[in-house]
């Protein structure tokens, strides 16, 4: 097989767990060979478009040309993967060819698997039709919301795994405030379906949800999933996940939080697991096949929470590991599976959600974070992106 280049470390995936982990390599040694593949011309800080649905943040907020924020001394391959061939160390590109390394990080995200239920790719942004999962959508979550004049109000959530967990309830509950400043709420019944059993699975951050829950007059409905939209009557099916049984309900906005999956040109690689999610151990984040491969954010298969504060613990671990790697040595640090969810109530207030692996929480700050609180509010709103844009992509952390 002929390479058209090889490089030392080669990086899948422009996104959060990509990007930081090439600013990372970056700052252990600048003349490092590092190229990454990422075929995009923007990034988007996704965590923002919640606040973009809900009318708080302005869509073009949430972007950056790539250019902008490529570290610096990290090689761009601005292509598409089309395959691997992890047993002769080479990446299949679009147009670049392969591309070889001595050690691979796959960083590749989700995919947003929208034609996996019929009538929602069509009708995306139409006739009361909206979601936060995508950069365009999200401007239109919030002229759907402003414009409700009452009815019907479904909010979506899929079977896991997907990325960003309390994005679909976030959205309910700014919604309803949204509308009662309007005046819209008296005649609106805002409803609540999940794949999951509950709000949470952690009593210390569900006990404060459902107490918001209540505060709201939400209706909530769990066990079942969105399987289809028809359009043209406003009906959403849903399928009862114990049983199977459909259910047919009737909608006048709808927000979905799309099925999810690891990317198609990862699930067929000799790289993944049975469910096509790329094979790691959950602590070194090391691939289970390949010894010279890692991964980290949305496309593994570790069972942490898929969310960006996940990956800011995950890169340190990788970065660590590739390293000693590099020098002949085993793995020697260890992820826990944090992950945190920033759970926004209302305007102002927000449950922080942090947890390891054991659904233990694992809190930052020194009180009760299962309270609502507005310092959390701004949290989110202000340090976050901050933090974001200006020290997880300069190959800094928390704490340094």
């Amino acid at each position: 097989m002929t390479e058209s280049e090889h490089h030392k470390v080669l990086i899948i995936g422009g996104g959060t767990a990509g990007i930081s982990v090439a600013s990372h390599l970056m700052k252990v040694d600048h003349k490092m060979d590092v190229s990454l593949i990422e075929p995009s011309d923007m990034h988007f800080y996704q965590p923002g478009w919640t606040f973009v649905g809900a009318g708080i943040f302005k869509k073009e907020k949430t972007a950056r040309y790539m250019s902008r924020i490529m570290p610096k001394g990290v090689n761009w391959i601005q292509d598409k993967v089309t395959g691997f061939d992890p047993e002769n160390n080479v990446v299949t590109t679009e147009k670049t060819g392969d591309v070889g390394y001595d050690f691979l990080v796959v960083a590749a995200g989700i995919q947003i698997d929208w034609d996996s239920i019929p009538g929602l790719k069509e009708g995306l942004g139409k006739d009361g039709v909206v979601s936060n999962y995508d950069y365009e959508t999200s401007q239109k979550t919030w002229e759907a919301i402003k414009s409700f004049k009452g009815g019907e109000a479904i909010f979506t959530q899929p079977k896991p795994p997907f990325k960003c967990p309390g994005a679909a309830q976030k959205i309910m509950y700014l919604a309803d405030s949204a509308m009662r400043k309007r005046g819209t709420r008296g005649n609106s019944n805002i409803r609540f379906f999940a794949g999951a059993p509950g709000i949470f699975p952690i009593k210390r951050y569900a006990d404060p949800l459902n107490a918001v829950i209540k505060r709201k007059n939400l209706e909530t409905n769990y066990g079942c999933h969105l399987v289809e939209l028809k359009t043209e009557t406003k009906e959403a099916i849903f399928e009862v996940i114990a049983t199977g049984e459909k259910r047919t309900e009737k909608y006048d906005l709808i927000h979905v939080t799309p099925p999810q999956s690891a990317p198609n040109f990862l699930k067929d690689s000799k790289l993944v697991d049975d469910g096509g999610w790329l094979d790691v151990d959950m602590h070194t984040l090391q691939s289970k096949k390949f010894d010279n491969v890692f991964g980290l954010g949305d496309c593994t298969n570790s069972p942490n929470s898929k969310t960006a504060a996940a990956v800011r613990n995950q890169t340190p671990v990788v970065v660590s590991n590739l390293c000693a790697g590099i020098l002949g040595a085993p793995p020697k640090s260890a992820y826990d599976g944090y992950a945190s969810c920033p759970l926004v109530t209302d305007y102002g207030k927000l449950v922080l959600a942090e947890f390891d692996y054991n659904m233990q929480p694992k809190e930052t700050f020194p009180f009760n974070q299962g309270q609502e609180r507005l310092s959390m509010y701004w949290l989110k709103k202000y340090l976050l992106p901050y933090f974001y844009w200006n020290v997880l992509f300069k190959g800094g952390n928390l704490g340094e």
